[in-house]
């Protein structure tokens, strides 16, 4: 009876334990954090609610922060890291970067820094790409979509080529600032990551 018991207990607790096994780690910026719009109205809450029903296991930690560039989250991710020890890493950084016009190489540098630090740290990365508007030059905006197919070549990363894909510079789709996705666009945005996360769950 005692035996009986015991085991029980141990498949309990191991059923605990798998229930939350897995942490997905988003460092991203403002499309991330759901600038302009209740947090629940987000991508990463509308993803949080589709693992929810899909992949239980899974639970969601958003560290996105508003105006983050690619040099903010890599002086973040060190703690980040050792606080969630995540099995996957989401990287949506770049964007205020490029409207900034910094480096490409130096985006670039900090991917790559990110990438090495989240795998060192056992766990897997996912690159979600982004892109431009034209008024920025041609042979910049080429640079800054280049890093992350270089990247994720390079470093043999999963990417989303662009993020914003259907979003961005469509009508209803973006908030009057001409940056920030409305409420309407974030289901768009998961269904534009999933086919590429699905895999990785």
């Amino acid at each position: 009876m005692r035996t009986w018991l015991l085991r029980g207990c141990l498949g309990l607790l191991l059923l605990a334990q798998n229930a939350t096994a897995g942490t997905l780690l988003v460092v991203g910026d403002s499309i991330s954090a759901a600038f302009g719009l209740e947090t629940r109205h987000g991508w990463v809450s509308l993803l949080a609610e589709r693992l929810q029903q899909e992949a239980p296991q899974w639970q969601v930690v958003n560290a996105s922060v508003s105006g983050d560039t690619s040099a903010g989250g890599l002086s973040r991710l060190p703690a980040l890291l050792e606080e969630h020890a995540p099995q996957l890493v989401l990287i949506e950084l770049g964007g205020n970067d490029g409207l900034r016009g910094q480096p490409p190489l130096q985006l670039q540098q900090n991917l790559a820094a990110m990438i090495a630090q989240s795998r060192a740290a056992g766990a897997e990365v996912l690159l979600l790409g982004m892109k431009l508007p034209p008024n920025y030059g041609p042979r910049y905006t080429r640079a800054f979509e280049q890093v992350y197919v270089e990247l994720a070549e390079r470093k043999q990363v999963p990417l989303v080529p662009f993020f914003l894909e259907g979003v961005g510079g469509v009508d209803g789709m973006v908030q009057g600032d001409g940056i920030h996705p409305t409420a309407a666009a974030q289901p768009i945005l998961l269904e534009n990551l999933w086919p590429t996360l699905q895999p990785l769950l």
